[in-house]
Order: C-alpha cells, then sequence, then structure tokens
C-alpha cells in the first residue's frame, strides 16, 4: 500500500543500531538520504556514483555504528567484503523496498533482487521487513518464499485506495482523436499553460512517441520535457530535478520515469497507450494526487495496441524454456490489465480486488468513468441468455477460425461485419457462410468482443511485428461446443449524456470479486499453493495463479474435469496439481 517509507524509517529510530534498507533506485535512496538527515537523523546511501574515497568513508562509519539508516543496492550483497561487514554489523532490521522486484510474476522482476534470501539466512538476528506498493497475493506469497521467511509471516495490505483519482479508460480510433483526450485532460486539471495549477505526467510507449509528444505539447504552450533511457544521463537528472522542483508543467516519458518521484501537486498522469500490466499501471497512475487532492487518471487504447504487446511479450523470447514461460506470464499481466479496461464494475474496487485489498473496496468510488456511465444508465446492456451470449461468442470465434493464422484482428472484424476488405475478397473469404454473420452489431462492438475473447485465452497473436490472430487449443473447444462460454458480452451503447451522480453507484459485480463465504477457501488455496512450491522449489506462480484459485474457490469443484473450468487449469496442472487442490476444496465446504 501507500506510505512506505515511514514502515521502516520509523521502527528505524525506536530500534537500538543501524536499519539496512535495500532500494533498487539511487535517485530514490538519494532523496530519501537527504529527507532524513534534514531532520536531523544520521542516514547514508551506497551507490555506484559516489567516488572510491566517499564510498570507504561511508563504509568507516557504517561499521562504527555512526548510523540509524542505511541503504544500500540489491548488486552491492554480492560482493564479499560488504557481506564481511554485515555480519558484524548491529542491524535490527532489514528493510526490502520495492520487494516485488524479486517476483518473477510481478511486473519489474529484477535478478539481482534474488540474493537477498541468501543475505538473510547470514543475519538470522536481524528483523525482515517487505514492502511494496503493488504486489497481488501470488506476489506476495513468491516474495515470502523467495526470502525465505515463514510461511506464516504476517501480510499487511493497506493503503490501495485512492477515492480521489478519477480513473478513466477511452478508446481512440487515430492519433487526432487520442491527441483532443490529451489536451482536454490537460485543461480539466491544469488549466491553461502558466498557470501555475500543478503538474501532468504522460506516459508515452516508445521513445520516438515520447519526443513527438513532447514537441507537440511544447506547440500548444506547456513548458514540457521529454524523458526516457535512451538519453544523456545528465539530461534525465536535469528533467527529473526541473520536474520535482515545479519548473516542468508537463513531462512526456517512457516507463524510465517516475520511481522515486514526490511530488504532490501531480494532477493527471495520462497513459497513450496501455502499460503492461495494473501493477505499472497503479503504480504509475499512482502518482497523481498524493496531496489527497482530485486528480485524473486517464488511459488510452487503440484498436494495435493488443497485437503490439503481444509481439513486445515475446520479443525477448529466446526460445528456451523459463524464457518461453515468462513470455507467458507477461502476455498474462497484460490480459489482465485488458480485462481491467473493459470497465464491468467501479475501476478503483477492480483494482483492490486484484491485489486482495477487499477491506478498503468502496462499492462504487462514484468518480471513475464507470461509476458515471452506471449512474447514468448510459452503460446499460441489453439482457441476453446463457444460450444467445454462447451463440453470439461462437459465431465471433468462427470468424476467427476462417482467417487462423492469415491476418490480424481487424481483418476478422471485417468478415464477421460483412464489411468489404481486400484482404477477404483475396481469399473469397467474403463468399463464405461467416461472411457478415455478426452484421446486427457495430464495428468498435466486435472488436471488443473480440478483444474479451483474447483475455478469456481463447484467440491469441502468433508472429513478428504484425502478428495474426489464430484460435487456442481453448478457442477451438469452445467453439466447438465442447467448453461452456463463461463471458460477459461487452455493453452496447445508447445515446446520452454522462452525468455525475449526486451519491456513489454501485458497480456490477465481476469475476476477481469473491463472496464472503468463498474468501476462507482462497487463503487455504493460497496456503496449499506456498507449500507445493516450496516442496517442489519452484515460485508459486508455477503452480496455480491468483485468478485460477479465485476461480477453484468460486466454482467449488468435485472432479479433474471440474476443476479444469478453471482459468489457466489445464489437463497438465490438473494432474501435477489436481489432487491436492480438490482435497483443499472439499476440507472447506461452503458454510
Amino acid at each position: 500500500g501507500g506510505g512506505k517509507s515511514l514502515c521502516y524509517q520509523l521502527p528505524a529510530l525506536l530500534l537500538e543500531g543501524t536499519t539496512l534498507v535495500i532500494s533498487p533506485l539511487i535517485s530514490l535512496m538519494r532523496d530519501q538520504v537527504a529527507a532524513l538527515e534534514a531532520q536531523g537523523i544520521a542516514a547514508t546511501f551506497l551507490a555506484s556514483t559516489l567516488s572510491d574515497a566517499e564510498i570507504s568513508q561511508r563504509l568507516k562509519n557504517l561499521s562504527e555504528s555512526r548510523y540509524q539508516l542505511a541503504y544500500v543496492a540489491p548488486e552491492r550483497l554480492a560482493t564479499p567484503d560488504f557481506a564481511e561487514r554485515l555480519s558484524r554489523l548491529d542491524c535490527p532490521l532489514v528493510a526490502v523496498d520495492e520487494a516485488h522486484c524479486i517476483s518473477e510474476w510481478g511486473h519489474d522482476f529484477r535478478p539481482e533482487y534474488m540474493q537477498i534470501g541468501r543475505v538473510l539466512r547470514q543475519m538470522k538476528q536481524s528483523r525482515v521487513l517487505a514492502c511494496t506498493a503493488t504486489a497481488t497475493p501470488v506476489v506476495r506469497d513468491e516474495i515470502i518464499e523467495r526470502l525465505g521467511l515463514a510461511s506464516d509471516t504476517p501480510q499487511l495490505v493497506k493503503g490501495f485506495a485512492r477515492p480521489n483519482l478519477a480513473l478513466r479508460v477511452h478508446e481512440v480510433r487515430n492519433k487526432k482523436e487520442r491527441d483532443a483526450w490529451v489536451d482536454d485532460a490537460l485543461a480539466e486539471s491544469l488549466g491553461q499553460p502558466g498557470a501555475n495549477s500543478g503538474a501532468a505526467i504522460v506516459y508515452a510507449p516508445t521513445r520516438r512517441a515520447t519526443e513527438a509528444e513532447s514537441e507537440r505539447l511544447a506547440g500548444r504552450g506547456w513548458h514540457t520535457q521529454a524523458y526516457h533511457a535512451g538519453l544523456e544521463a545528465e539530461f534525465r537528472d536535469q528533467a527529473h530535478a526541473a520536474f520535482s522542483s515545479g519548473e516542468l508543467e508537463v513531462v512526456v516519458a517512457t516507463n524510465a520515469f517516475g520511481m522515486g518521484i514526490d511530488r504532490s501537486d501531480v494532477r493527471a498522469v495520462v497513459h497513450l497507450a496501455p502499460p503492461g500490466s495494473i501493477e505499472a499501471y497503479y503504480q504509475e497512475v499512482g502518482r497523481a494526487g498524493r496531496d489527497g487532492q482530485d486528480a485524473i487518471g486517464l488511459m488510452l487504447l487503440s484498436p494495435g495496441d493488443m497485437a503490439r504487446r503481444r509481439f513486445l511479450t515475446q520479443s525477448d523470447d529466446l526460445g528456451d524454456e523459463s524464457e518461453s514461460e515468462a513470455a507467458k506470464h507477461r502476455w498474462s499481466l497484460f490480459l489482465e490489465l485488458m480485462r481491467f479496461a473493459e470497465g464491468g464494475s467501479c475501476r478503483h474496487d477492480a483494482v483492490l480486488r486484484y491485489f486482495g485489498d477487499e477491506e478498503e473496496t468502496l462499492s462504487g468510488c462514484g468518480r471513475c468513468d464507470v461509476c458515471l456511465r452506471l449512474a447514468s444508465g448510459g452503460d446499460a446492456s441489453e439482457d441476453y441468455d446463457p444460450e444467445q451470449v454462447s451463440l453470439v461468442v461462437r459465431k465471433a470465434l468462427s470468424g476467427v477460425a476462417r482467417i487462423h493464422g492469415r491476418y490480424g484482428l481487424s481483418a476478422a472484424v471485417a468478415l464477421l461485419r460483412g464489411a468489404p476488405d481486400v484482404r477477404l475478397e483475396r481469399r473469397d473469404l467474403h463468399r463464405t457462410s461467416t461472411f457478415g454473420i455478426l452484421d446486427q452489431f457495430e464495428e468498435d462492438w466486435i472488436t471488443r468482443l473480440l478483444r474479451r475473447c483474447i483475455t478469456a485465452g481463447w484467440v491469441d497473436f502468433f508472429g513478428g511485428e504484425k502478428p495474426v490472430v489464430a484460435l487456442t487449443e481453448d478457442g477451438i473447444a469452445v467453439m466447438q461446443g465442447e467448453r461452456p462460454v463463461r463471458l460477459l458480452l461487452p455493453p452496447m451503447k445508447r445515446t446520452g449524456r454522462t452525468r455525475r451522480p449526486a451519491t456513489s453507484a454501485s458497480a456490477r459485480p465481476t469475476a476477481d470479486q469473491l463472496d464472503p463465504e468463498d474468501q476462507p477457501l482462497f487463503e487455504a488455496l493460497r496456503n496449499h499453493r506456498l507449500e507445493i512450491a516450496r516442496q517442489q522449489g519452484i515460485p508459486p506462480y508455477r503452480v496455480a495463479s491468483d485468478r485460477a484459485l479465485r476461480d477453484i474457490a468460486r466454482i467449488r469443484p468435485t472432479d479433474s474435469v471440474n476443476l479444469q473450468l478453471a482459468n489457466g487449469i489445464g489437463p497438465n496442472k490438473a494432474e501435477l496439481y489436481g489432487a491436492g487442490l480438490l482435497e483443499v476444496v472439499l476440507a472447506h465446504p461452503r458454510p
């Protein structure tokens, strides 16, 4: 949750000795040490940016217990000299900041974090605290496993709720629409350029897009600067300092910017394209409104986002088993974000449930775009019975089957809609019975339906920079009626202006939401997952994802066949882990 720094800084002042803080970012360590020193607290950090003489002096002071807090990067733990110093250090507390970096399932895995557990085993006298702003239950379980902590280590989840943020997601068809949404968000949150009413961060998907958008906004009068990893370190430091001091109104950046930023008056965070996961999204959008005042979080979607992200998740995959598994993990994280983007319920509540923070759910924040539409009646959908849903979904999948491995998503939409398209004519697909099979629906609606089929795991992308779509094995089974259709159709658009509700709006429950009576079973399944992971020496996510465990808790299967109705539980996992999972279910009957 929020307020992580205080969770280890305050105990450090109350405990005798030197608290060790492991942190991945030099600028973050430097800023926190400067703030502590300004309060008269003895603190230091060790980083590669310091001179050899300065590092030697700080190490000497550390050995003499002159600091209450010492910040170090995880890479330094690997040096024999430093490890030997730690063995003699009077260290009452080791705090692992940004602890999600230790998880292979998380959004920001860093291999150097893997050695922290080894160091902790040599410091048995020290208390251990792991902090992160964004960690799902499966990531929290993996943190415990990697650090070698007891399975019953308390997990405290607080401070995720940010109801002052107006979270919004909009689909754009072209650059002109995207520019208009960005300009409107900046005007709403900051007023006019030079109004001195706060700042905004615009996240772009590529370095080129970062520079192009910064140039466009500068042309509209905003005091802005681009920031990405391809720039010289001196230029990045200058931009970082200018933004922190209030000199810049807008920073247009890749995800290289943001960690360690402590500016409280950020009034808007805009994503020109979806990031890689809900964790990355919430960490980035959470940089707005830290003063508690109203702020905007806007994410823009475009038709090519899913294919582009699929290419990126596979681009670093060299083909061996572990990297192939990593690519699958990256893709599944992105699909969770796209499920969130579909907006079936209050966006704040969806995020809180994703992170396992049921206690702070708001039952509708009344501020996000979904709550506003629900309150105005503008997001209501037709009432479909299960047979109609199955028929529509199977028709959609049959359209994908026709172009299987040939074209991208837009061709499937054109085929289902019955729209003229040279690609279809080239293959005589316009003469098939599938052509126009969903012509009663709008193009945007069919696109959203196919996107939901992708997030359900029934359709996937293959190929290089311009991936083609194809049915998965599960998709073929669903299309042929061998597996049930468990999908909520996209809402039908209705006319009418969105108005701000007078009271908080209650949102429809989603697949991520568990009934209170199912929550104990979910926690029992988590404990079982952690035990299996420890026995086999594998990360917990290899056993089952959080989404799979929620499905099992909800379905309560009694045999292997029904167990495989849970998302991500196929025949292989059912054979490997099914008996144990079913045993846990049987031991926790519904009250």
